[in-house]
């Protein structure tokens, strides 16, 4: 695709900037780290629209730059700070601190900031695709057929994903409600 058929990078950045972030967000779990993402994502964008190709449309393009940098900085994260990091999170008897790191997500109310811990928690238990795609779903409201495109993935193998994802949040969750 020619870049003068694309528009600005002003234009785009104004654009995706909310959806960028939230998705970020959504894996990050933490407002400073996902700033710092979503800048090396337009960075990303700005340096790259060029090979922008066209084959999938621009929105798809910039999601799937969103998930490949959130993962990156969270593999890259917890290679430096494995041990320490979770050493924080959790007590010596191996159950969650209730002092674990603050967390607001700007699509949830601040009187389901506890609830939305929890769930996110389990969220981030999943494999990384039924993650990918339940994020995808839920959190950024798309269809299969935009998460399929996201994940290069065929529409059946989302719907499988989330299916399996639904299951193991009940199961994960269903675990902690019971304690």
């Amino acid at each position: 695709m020619q870049t003068n058929n694309l528009p600005s990078f002003q234009e785009i950045y104004e654009t995706y900037k909310n959806k960028v972030f939230n998705t970020v967000i959504s894996y990050l779990q933490n407002h400073e780290d996902a700033e710092e993402v979503t800048q090396d994502v337009f960075v990303e964008v700005h340096r790259s629209i060029n090979t922008f190709e066209g084959k999938s449309s621009l929105s798809t393009w910039i999601y799937r730059i969103s998930i490949n940098k959130s993962l990156d900085f969270i593999k890259s994260k917890n290679r430096k700070k494995r041990f320490a990091f979770m050493s924080s999170l959790f007590n010596d008897a191996g159950e969650l601190r209730h002092d674990s790191p603050d967390f607001y997500h700007p699509g949830v109310a601040l009187e389901q900031k506890e609830n939305s811990a929890i769930l996110f928690k389990a969220i981030h238990s999943l494999p990384e695709n039924q993650k990918t795609a339940f994020i995808l779903s839920k959190v950024e409201g798309l269809s299969y057929a935009e998460i399929s495109e996201v994940m290069q993935l065929s529409v059946s193998s989302v719907e499988s994903l989330l299916f399996r994802a639904k299951q193991n949040l009940q199961k994960e969750l269903s675990n902690y409600y019971k304690s």
